[in-house]
């Protein structure tokens, strides 16, 4: 758990400056009330929005109002204690497939969230657990994106299907599906080209490509995720929403929460929509993708060790 907790702080950094970082001294003293007034004004910067910033400072709230002697510190702890409260549940593991099939992994989401590098590191984790791990290159839109899942698939040493720019994605994922059947692969995962949320066009595309999944194996895909930046903050809540009615998501992985101080959407999206959240994105390493941890991340948001 140290380990996970230390990753976790390490990548929150930004966050826990954006939710707590004015308030360092806070934490060597008593608590005032214009402190409490600060924490929530500095969640409300950090995308935690008004549900989640109420919850945290009305738990601080009643914690003064019986103790006027309550140090920074403890009421770090309180209000880590409601984020974890409010993300109860939201820890999940991949779903299998249970018909001896490859397992079916399909990522989701707009342009720019990490899909193509989160399908790699995501390929590195089940190879390490002794998984064989074949991608699917159905992002065909985008110029560069055969190039840039065609690098990772040889520095992870993962067997890669793909086609040319400007093919069809769907008979990409159909001949992606093909290969990991008669190559025997534990896991297919699917890098989708990233599509603006509200194009009902590009959306239909997805429907396409799960309807060729499905005449395969009617489970498939049993992992639909949408990648989400957490640099967005509450634009990402909108996106998950119109993904979620088009594409019917089972989970999400949050990319970029070292880099941004807005990484309190994580909560929202997951109190409004109640999708598991199976990874976040900690770093740029592959290593740095890791299971979600709901302990670890409220700890790391308020800074606590």
């Amino acid at each position: 758990m140290f380990s996970i907790l230390k990753k976790f702080k390490d990548g929150l950094k930004k966050t826990a400056a954006g939710a707590l970082g004015g308030l360092a001294g806070l934490f060597s003293k008593k608590i005032e009330a214009s402190d409490i007034a600060l924490i929530e004004e500095t969640l409300f910067a950090a995308d935690f929005g008004y549900e989640t910033a109420q919850d945290v400072v009305s738990a601080i709230k009643d914690a003064y109002k019986k103790d006027k002697d309550l140090r920074g510190k403890e009421a770090a702890q309180i209000g880590a204690k409601v984020l974890q409260d409010i993300l109860k549940g939201s820890e999940s593991a991949l779903a299998k497939s249970s018909a001896g099939l490859p397992t079916v992994i399909c990522l989701v989401g707009v342009n720019g969230s990490g899909k193509t590098t989160t399908a790699a590191k995501l390929a590195k984790i089940l190879t390490q657990d002794g998984s064989k791990v074949l991608l699917g290159a159905c992002d065909t839109f985008r110029a560069a994106a055969n190039e840039q899942i065609k690098i990772w698939s040889e520095r992870l040493g993962v067997e890669l299907v793909s086609s040319a720019h400007g093919a069809d994605s769907a008979a990409v994922a159909w001949d992606a599906w093909q290969a990991a059947k008669a190559r025997n692969a534990d896991y297919l995962i699917l890098d989708t080209a990233g599509r603006l949320h509200n194009k009902e066009n590009l959306m239909a595309e997805l429907a396409k490509i799960k309807r060729v999944l499905q005449k395969n194996d009617v489970a498939a895909p049993h992992n639909s995720i949408i990648v989400v930046d957490g640099s967005l903050g509450s634009n990402s809540i909108e996106q998950a929403k119109a993904f979620h009615k088009a594409f019917g998501l089972t989970g999400m992985i949050i990319t970029k929460l070292d880099g941004s101080s807005k990484g309190g959407a994580l909560a929202g999206i997951y109190r409004q929509l109640k999708l598991p959240i199976l990874y976040v994105g900690l770093g740029e390493k592959p290593e740095d993708l890791q299971r979600f941890d709901s302990a670890a991340y409220a700890a790391g948001v308020f800074g606590l060790e």
